[in-house]
């Protein structure tokens, strides 16, 4: 009715009522009356938003690769913004024109080039690789970069989901890798081979050290056995010396009891030589004819008769003639007999 129209907003949206070129109202969820011919109202949403983004660099060594990700953001300045880009909303609530896909896009183009520098001065290997350095790269000129301040947005966050190359050389990568990892797997089961092997050695290396150890034992085991042997052998070599000190101590004291004995005997062999010398002293000057009549068994006539050849015998030569008769002769071994 003349041309009067109602529109309202949610809280998440800044609107601004231009009314005949000049801001008329301004503020976040506003609902009004307003006519059609000479106002125009601007709303910018001012909830965080998500952009996906995926776009082609060229590596160091002049490969291709595809960065895929997402940014966050949010419109801070609704008012700068708006200066820029249009916002305009008709009746219904919609947008006029596509500026809002003009601000992710100008994002984009924000985020591709801060990281254009920045993987072209990688290899590609590196590149696939460094997703995590590539994302701050990209926050980092989000941040820093002039027209994204231009434009009234705050940047909250970047994430790389992915870095890929190109389809063929991504299968010359793999037939690469599965070679590398092949050759891992090859150089694992040579190590665990070689491994398998070191400890075989080890375990025969134990083995010989133990015997040896056995053996070193059965050594001083036998030297033990040898000591003990010679200490046996020196303590009886030492019982044979003290027995045959023993037994010549005793021969020392055997030949100084005989030599005392012999001392003895000859002291008392030269009592009686003394004894018998101080007896036959009265006798010593006697004739023997003398001291044969002196003996009390001297009037025995065979006695005289024995004295009386001998006295012939030491005169013989003064003996013309002897005669001895038979008689005599049986006389004397008769009376011999009988005694």
């Amino acid at each position: 009715m003349f041309g009067i129209k109602y529109i309202k907003f949610d809280s998440m949206t800044h609107v601004m009522r231009y009314k005949n070129g000049k801001v008329a109202q301004e503020g976040r969820g506003l609902s009004f009356f307003y006519t059609a011919f000479n106002t125009s109202i601007v709303a910018i949403p001012l909830g965080s938003n998500d952009i996906q983004f995926i776009f082609n660099e060229s590596t160091n060594d002049f490969q291709k690769v595809s960065i895929q990700g997402q940014i966050t953001y949010k419109i801070e300045v609704p008012k700068q913004l708006s200066e820029l880009l249009d916002f305009t909303v008709d009746e219904s609530g919609q947008y006029k024109k596509e500026d809002g896909e003009k601000l992710k896009q100008r994002l984009i183009n924000e985020a591709q080039t801060a990281a254009s520098s920045f993987i072209q001065g990688l290899i590609l290997k590196a590149a696939i690789v460094n997703a995590k350095t590539i994302e701050n790269k990209i926050l980092e000129g989000l941040q820093v970069s002039e027209a994204v301040r231009l434009l009234g947005v705050k940047v909250f966050g970047v994430n790389v989901i992915a870095v890929k190359p190109s389809p063929e050389m991504s299968k010359a990568l793999e037939t690469a890798t599965r070679e590398a990892l092949q050759q891992e797997a090859d150089e694992a089961i040579y190590l665990r081979r070689n491994f398998a092997v070191e400890q075989e050695r080890k375990i025969k290396e134990s083995q010989l050290n133990t015997e040896i150890a056995i053996e070193e034992k059965q050594k001083q085991i036998t030297e033990k056995k040898m000591e003990a042997e010679v200490i046996k052998a020196e303590n009886a070599r030492k019982l044979r010396e003290m027995k045959i000190q023993a037994d010549i101590s005793v021969e020392e004291q055997n030949s100084q009891l005989i030599e005392i004995k012999i001392g003895n005997k000859k002291k008392e062999a030269d009592v009686q030589k003394y004894t018998i010398e101080a007896n036959l002293e009265p006798y010593k000057n006697l004739d023997w004819k003398t001291i044969m009549a002196l003996n009390p068994k001297g009037d025995n006539p065979r006695l005289n008769i024995a004295l009386a050849f001998r006295e012939l015998a030491e005169n013989a030569k003064n003996v013309q003639n002897l005669n001895i008769t038979p008689d005599l002769l049986n006389s004397l071994i008769s009376e011999s007999d009988s005694r």
